[in-house]
């Protein structure tokens, strides 16, 4: 690691901490250090770095602001790279908007929002960067990122960008195939968007913005959904007349608004959250027999699932 680090700084990266708590970048705010942690200026930085991680055959893990993970308290081996404000372009043309992985979804959609530009007032309220929102397949309200996106800028670990059309991005309900069959980072994205009624889109965006802050537990630490909806079933709604609300373990909380959301609740532990998930699991499978699968993603050392 000693040599990797003197390589890296030499390039000049970006950002770079040693020891960083994660739990200062994740909306959970729980997490322990990661070895290395690293805020790339660019995305030609980005591919320098994942080169040299590459040849260092280091163990790495890319992040965007820290919703939808779970980290364990004893952090991450190896290398986090983070996608902040150097991966934070914005260009529109027209109907068609490119914007950097590390941008916030909120902000992106706001911006296009007042634009007059239509396709993005789901996002309103959803936390995260737009990268984490295409890995993922983020959406509500009956939409979601797949139905806007036409192409998207992927780094992969062997060091080369590619860009992947929708159909190959293989999205389905909160997934790509980013996520199992071809890992990579989204440093870029390509929407198609139509225009509008700024007025009735903002208002819209709003709307869905208000509805989150009225049902969701936005107040308190929390990382969004924790499971994926066992579709025909929601989970939130399985959760609550299982009775569970309010239900915690340490410092876990299963939130008095939603069932699908855990808050941390003051001091707690990811291993605090792992049992939560674990008991609501197996309630669920009790009374209900639905087999739960957890939306959030958990990563780390030694987490007991």
């Amino acid at each position: 690691m000693n040599s990797f680090l003197t390589e890296l700084k030499a390039l000049k990266v970006g950002k770079i901490k040693e020891n960083e708590r994660l739990a200062n970048h994740t909306t959970m705010k729980i997490g322990g250090p990661a070895d290395l942690f690293i805020e790339p200026s660019s995305i030609e930085n980005l591919q320098k770095t994942m080169e040299l991680i590459r040849k260092y055959n280091l163990n790495w893990r890319a992040i965007g602001r820290g919703s939808n993970l779970l980290v364990s308290d004893l952090g991450i081996e190896g290398v986090v790279i983070k996608l902040g404000s150097g991966l934070g372009a914005l260009e529109i043309n027209g109907t068609e908007v490119k914007v950097g992985g590390g941008y916030s979804l909120v902000s992106f959609a706001t911006v296009i929002c007042k634009k007059g530009l239509s396709g993005l007032e789901f996002a309103g309220g959803i936390p995260g960067s737009v990268g984490g929102a295409v890995y993922m397949n983020a959406g509500a309200h009956g939409s979601d990122i797949s139905k806007i996106l036409t192409k998207a800028h992927v780094l992969f670990p062997d060091g080369t960008l590619e860009w992947l059309s929708n159909e190959e991005m293989e999205f389905s309900y909160r997934t790509s195939v980013l996520q199992k069959k071809r890992p990579g980072i989204v440093v870029e994205a390509v929407f198609q968007l139509v225009e509008g009624d700024k007025d009735v889109i903002v208002a819209e965006m709003q709307k869905n913005k208000d509805y989150r802050k009225t049902t969701q537990p936005w107040n308190f630490p929390c990382a969004g959904s924790i499971f994926r909806n066992p579709l025909p079933n929601y989970a939130g709604k399985l959760i609550e007349t299982a009775g569970l609300k309010g239900f915690s373990i340490g410092g876990a909380k299963i939130s008095d608004m939603h069932g699908n959301f855990i808050v941390n609740d003051g001091n707690a532990t990811a291993q605090d959250v792992m049992d939560l998930i674990q008991y609501i699991k197996d309630k669920i499978y009790e009374l209900y027999e639905v087999k739960m699968e957890t939306e959030v993603e958990i990563i780390g050392k030694n987490l007991q699932k």
